[in-house]
Parts: structure tokens; sequence; C-alpha cells
């Protein structure tokens, strides 16, 4: 089991709780470290190609709270914490760029899983699904990507973050009201920002080594644009995408549909940048009718 921070008792929804009881930590072994990285997971549901959930930034697997008791329904249905966000540790001996966690994404899946899989990335989570799509298709039988980042590159100035700004920044993300304003940013309906979101979204800035982990990612330059990169992707591909996204908009929603040859464009109606958390039942339903 993954030791919570003591903030987990003050969770009120029952997807919310349900979800943090059956996290389990598994002792991964990647090339990265010649110790293995305790990497925090849910796994649910049984039935035939498995699903794979992929968080956002400076998230954790609890994004997919109201969409994975769903899905594990009629599918096993996994998710993890990425390496250097959630709840899967922050060893102090690891780099956290694109790279490494596309490596130790791809040893959980080796390790755990060993068949292809439908792979759900959402926001930044949809960029890491691209990345590791590109590097092991074989791992991959169709996409799908929620509001998905991949098409700009980050502002410059993250490579750049020296003290005391590096930790400034972290500080600043950190402070409750300015996580609070961004999640009413990324819901449609603004009563769905409540405290119990607010929890969900803050409790893994309780583990260990969060700020030095964000800080390093950050310096790495994060995910870039994959717009060169895309018509290599041959899968299936789902694209689903909040109309009212005030986090990307809307007009990537388009350039993916346009850039990724093999794929389709489903709108989730009164929806933000979140449509897993927001609408997870349209959601549900879409991602049914892919499989």
């Amino acid at each position: 089991m993954v030791s919570l921070p003591l903030d987990s008792k003050k969770l009120t929804e029952n997807t919310s709780i349900n979800l943090l009881k059956q996290i389990i930590c598994e002792q991964i072994l990647t090339p990265l470290s010649p110790e293995p990285i305790p990497t925090a997971y849910v796994c649910q549901g049984q039935g035939t190609t498995p699903i794979l959930l992929v968080h956002g930034f400076d998230s954790s697997l609890l994004e997919f709270r109201r969409l994975l008791p769903l899905l594990a329904k009629h599918q096993t249905t996994w998710t993890l914490d990425l390496l250097g966000f959630g709840f899967t540790q922050r060893m102090t001996d690891l780099l956290f760029s694109p790279e490494q966690i596309k490596t130790h994404l791809y040893y959980f899946w080796k390790t755990l899983i060993a068949e292809p899989v439908i792979l759900v990335g959402a926001s930044m989570g949809g960029a890491t699904v691209i990345d590791f799509s590109l590097t092991y298709p074989e791992a991959v039988k169709k996409l799908i990507l929620i509001d998905s980042a991949g098409l700009t590159n980050p502002p410059m100035i993250g490579k750049f973050m020296f003290p005391p700004l590096d930790y400034l920044a972290t500080a600043f993300l950190s402070n409750p009201r300015v996580r609070q304003q961004i999640s009413r940013a990324a819901y449609y309906n603004k009563k769905l920002a409540n405290l119990d979101a607010q929890l969900c979204a803050a409790l893994h800035l309780q583990c260990p080594n969060w700020s030095q982990a964000l800080i390093a990612f950050t310096k790495s330059g994060g995910y870039g644009s994959f717009k060169q990169q895309l018509a290599q992707l041959d899968q299936e591909t789902l694209i689903i995408w909040g109309e009212n996204d005030q986090i990307l908009g809307t007009k990537d929603a388009k350039l993916f549909n346009q850039l990724l040859t093999n794929s389709q464009l489903k709108w989730v109606p009164n929806c933000g940048h979140v449509p897993h958390l927001e609408q997870p039942k349209i959601t549900q339903k879409l991602i049914r009718e892919l499989i």
C-alpha cells in the first residue's frame, strides 16, 4: 500500500475515497536506477484489451476517480502515477524528464500488463501517450486523447529556472488559492471545483520531493510539439474534447484530427478541460464505442 497524506482523510466523495483505498505500490525495475521504483497504481475490472489511463501535469491517478469505475464494469482498466508525479516515489537519484517518464511507463506496462492496451491520455498525459506510442507502437492497440497537449512547445524560460526562482514557482503553484483558480478554470460547471476536488488535486503535494521533481521536470523542457511525428501513428485514435475548454481552447482538437490520419473527433457538450471528471458517463460511452 502507498503511504498517503493525512489530508486524504478529509475526502468526502465516494469515488475519491474508494479509488484512494485501492492504490497499490509496485516495485518496478527499470534501467533508470539500480533500485526498483515504488510505483502507485490501481487496476479494476475484467475483460479483453486492457485500458491504461494516464493523468496530466502535476496530477495523480485520482484524476480518473469518476471514469475508471465506469470503464472497469466492462474492461480491465489500469491507471498509474507517472514518474515524478502523484504518489509514485520520487527517488533522489532519478532524473525527471519526458524520456525518463516514457521509460518508466514502458517498464510498468512490461512488468504488469505485457499486452497491447487502449492507451488514454488526458492533457499532458496526452503528450505522454503520444510519445510512448511513437516509441513502443507494439504496446498500443488504440489511442485516446482527452483535451490533449502535444502540439505546442513549452516556454523556453522553464529551462532557465534557477534558485530561488524555481522554488518560488513551486511555492506559487502549491498555494491553495492558485490551485483553486486553476481547478475552476478546468471546469465548465464551476460547482464541481469543490473541496473534494481541491483535495484530490493537491494530496500528492505532501509527498516527499514533490517540489524538487516538479522543478527538474520543468527544467528538462517538458513535452514539446509532436506535429511532425503524428503521421507516424497508425493506431485508430479517438480525440475527446470539451466544447468549453478554457485551458487549451478548442483549435488543437481539430488540428489533432487533421494530423492523425486514422482518427475521429468527438466533442463533449457543457464541458471544460476535464471531460473524464466533468462528464464521465459521456466520456465512458465514447471510449466504449471505440472498443
